[in-house]
């Protein structure tokens, strides 16, 4: 997917997929001027048509494959 990187408010769990509710992934700005949240399942399904209508589009699916640091007594 193409995507512009922007200083845009990263994504939170609290944003939500305008198609199933699932964590947002995605934010398509549109040409018209309002936007669009989608998981990465319905980003990559509707990528061809947002990319004719999106002006940007904010791609954080990496975070889908990010291990976390986890803590543990060995960090000492």
């Amino acid at each position: 997917m193409t995507t512009v990187l922007t200083p845009a408010t990263p994504l939170t769990a609290a944003d939500r997929c305008d198609r199933c509710n699932a964590q947002a992934y995605l934010r398509v700005v549109l040409l018209s001027g309002g936007e669009l949240l989608f998981c990465a399942h319905h980003g990559r399904k509707f990528e061809p048509e947002l990319k004719k209508i999106a002006a940007e589009i904010q791609d954080e699916t990496e975070k889908l494959t990010v291990t976390p640091a986890v803590s543990g007594e060995d960090d000492r």
